[in-house]
């Protein structure tokens, strides 16, 4: 179980109230934001009446590689330890071995606003750009399914979000699919920071061998608070 701190607001045993807590944050309100703006591009900017299969192949797109994404991010860029280039200090984890540290921080669970942002148009452009390629050589009309395509891309940010605030509250998810989610993110705080990188899901997982059914057949890691070895040799 995460700790119950002062850090965790009273008040976050249902569902509603879990949902309601996630909208008054920053993060949320940018991507929501940020989902409304590009769906009304879908819509007007791309005539919404007109829809082809590529629209469907954008969304499977991005339901297929978004598990892999979140994976790499994970690992590669979340639990990479300060590095150092001359003046410059390089550390994107800094926020990440934080909420490593204190995973009942409901605070550190979110991106900050700006960040959020940020993630959003990546998120968006590489979508749109896995896409563009293929429908360049198709000969199909691109700019339709390349909107889908990060309309699916900022859904999927806002689910992960979602999903990874809602894992660090008192609140017990009642579905299947959530409660295995929930435990393997647990897992990944609690037993071993280098198995079960997953959040929304643990397709990246079962691809690069960090997947365990069994907790038991993961060793307890002394580091899973610090990161500090988040890199060693699984």
């Amino acid at each position: 179980m995460i700790d119950a701190v002062e850090t965790q607001p009273a008040g976050l045993s249902t569902l509603g109230q879990v949902a309601g807590e996630f909208l008054r944050r920053r993060s949320p309100q940018v991507m929501l934001g940020g989902l409304g703006i590009v769906v009304l591009l879908r819509l007007l900017v791309a005539d919404g009446t007109r829809w082809q299969w590529w629209d469907l192949a954008a969304v499977l797109m991005v339901i297929t590689l978004a598990p892999f994404f979140e994976w790499v991010i994970h690992l590669v860029v979340l639990h990479q330890p300060a590095r150092r280039f001359g003046p410059i200090l390089f550390d994107p984890g800094a926020g990440h071995r934080y909420h490593h540290q204190q995973p009942a921080d409901i605070n550190s669970v979110l991106l900050e606003g700006p960040e959020a942002a940020v993630f959003q148009l990546v998120n968006a452009a590489v979508a749109a750009l896995l896409l563009g390629p293929v429908l360049w050589f198709s000969d199909a009309l691109v700019i339709e399914p390349i909107l889908t395509a990060a309309v699916a891309a900022s859904a999927a940010l806002a689910h992960y979000e979602w999903s990874h605030f809602l894992f660090h509250t008192p609140y017990r998810p009642k579905t299947r699919y959530y409660r295995r989610l929930e435990r393997n993110h647990r897992l990944h705080h609690w037993r071993n920071e280098r198995f079960w990188l997953g959040v929304t899901s643990n397709l990246g997982d079962r691809l690069f061998r960090t997947y365990r059914a069994e907790r038991s057949a993961v060793p307890l890691s002394p580091t899973a608070r610090t990161l500090k070895s988040s890199t060693s040799q699984r």
